[in-house]
């Protein structure tokens, strides 16, 4: 099985994981706030929002550790079509939820369960592709196809983006409101379903297994990868720290500043989105050229660096113009997909090939949980109650335990 037939593979698969996910955080602005929390102020309401927005990094841990024993068991492809299905299954009913007005308190029940069986679901949707495309890529080129995976995220922000741009420009308010926000929900089953046989279609080949069993990249216990890599998993889980926090900061974050605190349309917001995302698409492509020159940990430490920059000055770009905005989404998008193109690579090359499986997904889960799970209610609040630049305070604190990860896991390397 080549490179290019895994990266493919995982392309899609993630593409398809990250419009679920933005299709969630647009709706968590702009929906969920008026919908289920009309009783509130916007920026309370908005608040509230984002805390069930949290509710999947909590969830996602639980859900790996969960379909770990189901792969064990029952194989990749079982694990895979279940977790899927529960996905499919959770995003579909949010589309279907009524509002606070019409069932109450129940809306915001079955929400925060329906946010928690996504969260489950999605620790089942890692199919490992990520650390075997690590390992069998070429030496020389193996930054570039490192960051194959992380394509993803500006491809479903892309989509989700000027999807909600186009049923906000040609319906009213109260159209939007009231059934027409519910499509997106219900093109992410399809673009799921899709996703699933395309990643199948690798997954139960014969070349797979004999991939994985070569590689020695097979599930192991919560316990036994807590024994034997603890260390590992605590330094790795710091590791994107920055880059994830730095995701929700020119992602969700924005877009909320710009709808409770100016005059500018939704829609025309939602293009910048989508243009600074192409941006940071090729900036993903350019960290692979970059780390296979340099290397892909100092890398990480220089968008580090440049994040902290980033963080001093940036948010206040966001109470000027759309220029203004322009500025700060491109230029965080740019970082972004430098650092985050080469994140994943960073935390798979710290375990040994026969632990890097299960170890690098819990990292991945830690990473999402720390760095990002709270930054979008995080940001927010700061900012509202302390003014725009203590926006900062939460993406400089993700930039110094990055600087620190690294430099503990050069440490363990040396050891």
């Amino acid at each position: 099985m080549s490179p290019s037939d895994i990266a493919v593979g995982v392309i899609i698969g993630r593409s398809s994981e990250f419009f679920d996910f933005f299709v969630f955080a647009i709706a968590s602005v702009i929906v969920f706030p008026q919908r289920y929390f009309s009783f509130e102020h916007p920026l309370t309401a908005t608040l509230w929002s984002f805390s069930i927005f949290a509710l999947a990094f909590i969830a996602r841990p639980l859900g790996t550790a969960f379909f770990t024993v189901v792969d064990r068991r029952y194989g990749k492809s079982t694990k895979l079509t279940l977790a899927m299905l529960i996905l499919g299954t959770a995003t579909v009913g949010m589309g279907l939820i009524p509002s606070y007005d019409q069932i109450g308190a129940s809306a915001i029940v079955i929400l925060c369960l329906l946010r928690i069986g996504q969260g489950f679901a999605l620790g089942g949707a890692w199919d490992g592709l990520p650390a075997l495309l690590n390992m069998n890529a070429p030496e020389n080129r193996r930054g570039l196809y490192v960051m194959a995976p992380q394509l993803g995220a500006p491809v479903g922000l892309i989509v989700a983006s000027l999807l909600f741009a186009y049923l906000l420009s040609n319906m009213s308010q109260a159209d939007f409101l009231n059934w027409g926000w519910r499509y997106p929900f219900f093109v992410a089953f399809a673009i799921n379903v899709v996703a699933l046989f395309a990643r199948l279609r690798i997954v139960v080949t014969p070349e797979y297994t004999e991939a994985f069993e070569q590689q020695e990249l097979e599930p192991t216990s919560y316990r036994k990868a807590f024994a034997e890599d603890g260390k590992t998993i605590l330094a790795g889980a710091f590791v994107p720290l920055a880059s994830f926090a730095l995701f929700h900061m020119v992602t969700v974050f924005p877009l909320s500043w710009i709808y409770l605190y100016t005059d500018e349309t939704l829609a025309n917001f939602l293009v910048i989105e989508a243009l600074a995302a192409s941006c940071g698409f090729l900036a993903i492509i350019l960290s692979g050229v970059i780390a296979d020159q340099i290397g892909h940990r100092k890398l990480l430490f220089r968008c580090a660096v440049a994040i902290a920059i980033f963080s001093l000055f940036a948010p206040m770009l966001l109470s000027g113009s759309q220029i203004g905005e322009a500025v700060y989404m491109i230029i965080g998008f740019v970082i972004l997909g430098l650092s985050f193109g080469q994140s994943s690579g960073a935390v798979a090359s710290l375990f040994e090939p026969r632990r890097r499986y299960t170890g690098s997904a819990i990292v991945s889960d830690m990473a999402w949980l720390f760095g990002a799970g709270f930054a979008p209610l995080a940001a927010l609040a700061l900012s509202a109650w302390l003014g725009l630049p203590a926006a900062g305070l939460y993406l400089l604190s993700g930039a110094l335990c990055t600087m620190a990860a690294l430099w503990f896991a050069r440490q363990l390397r040396l050891r």
